[in-house]
């Protein structure tokens, strides 16, 4: 079966943008332009590729489709780029990361692999536990991920270990916990999460009391506004080391338990496409990972 190139391209801009209104835009075609084919696509294929929602999100069958497409243009850039018919187009990545590595080592990856190649990057942030999904759904080709199981099609690579400490500043500290760190004093004090994905902070929890307690909650999704509600005395969280190292040595932040830290280790995974980009990223994110990973 042979597909439409056009017809491919519109679905797969459709999931990109999230809409046909703005899959229009950048397509520079009508709404309904980008409707018919994907009209005529599902018609071809005997399925139907979009749910038309907001945001749009391929279906089932959708997902492999929409993975073929972005190889397809993964191919269709890296082969224009090796006979030099490429100079004024670019290479566009998708790519899964961890709030906490996009907030440290992660940018350096990016700019490392951009120098002097066409690249862009459309950055999804997820949890490092689910990142992975992201693979199985075709949203993206590539995912810094706690899951060292190989999604389909994929290659992983160990990137090393991100280390996090159970943190409070020192006012917190004598305020909840002056009678120590324990059950009753967890299941009291007010604690900070990042989203209802992270399970950082119930995994100390659990190692510490072998309980599953239900302290009061302050969802923060945000790294760095995650730190300074720490430093500010809201509750306690769980922080990675190259967050927080200066607030360590100045004592603006210290350890719930000393040297009770959450070791997670982290991978990449990527398509096995042999295209230059992709390349490009995967030797910058190891050698980003070393300077800030513990090995």
């Amino acid at each position: 079966m042979q597909l439409d190139s056009a017809q491919l391209n519109a679905f797969a801009t459709v999931i990109d943008e999230g809409s046909f209104e703005r899959a229009a835009a950048v397509l520079h075609v009508t709404r309904s332009a980008v409707s018919q084919r994907i009209k005529l696509l599902e018609e071809r294929v005997g399925q139907v590729l979009v749910r038309r929602a907001t945001p749009c999100t391929p279906t089932e069958a959708g997902q492999a489709l929409y993975r073929h497409a972005r190889e397809v243009a993964l191919s269709e850039a890296d082969a224009l780029a090796t006979i030099g018919g490429g100079q004024h187009s670019t290479t566009r990545l998708a790519i899964g990361v961890n709030a906490d590595s996009l907030a440290t080592w992660f940018p350096h990856a990016m700019a490392q692999a951009a120098e002097g190649q066409a690249i862009t990057f459309d950055i999804h942030v997820e949890d490092q536990d689910h990142s992975a999904n992201l693979l199985r759904e075709g949203r993206v080709m590539a995912a810094v991920t706690a899951d060292p199981q190989p999604v389909q099609g994929c290659q992983v690579l160990p990137l090393g270990t991100l280390r996090y400490r159970a943190l409070a500043s020192p006012t917190f500290m004598q305020r909840h916990f002056a009678q120590g760190v324990n059950a009753t004093t967890l299941a009291q004090a007010p604690m900070l999460v990042f989203n209802r994905k992270d399970a950082l902070q119930a995994r100390f929890v659990s190692r510490i009391t072998r309980r599953k307690l239900a302290p009061p909650v302050h969802w923060l999704p945000e790294a760095h506004a995650f730190v300074k509600a720490t430093r500010a005395s809201l509750g306690w969280g769980m922080t990675p080391d190259p967050l927080v190292e200066d607030d360590l040595k100045t004592g603006a932040l210290v350890e719930l338990i000393a040297n009770k830290p959450v070791d997670v280790p982290l991978y990449w995974q990527c398509w096995r496409l042999n295209v230059q980009a992709l390349q490009h990223m995967t030797q910058a994110v190891q050698k980003a990972a070393a300077l800030t990973l513990l090995r």
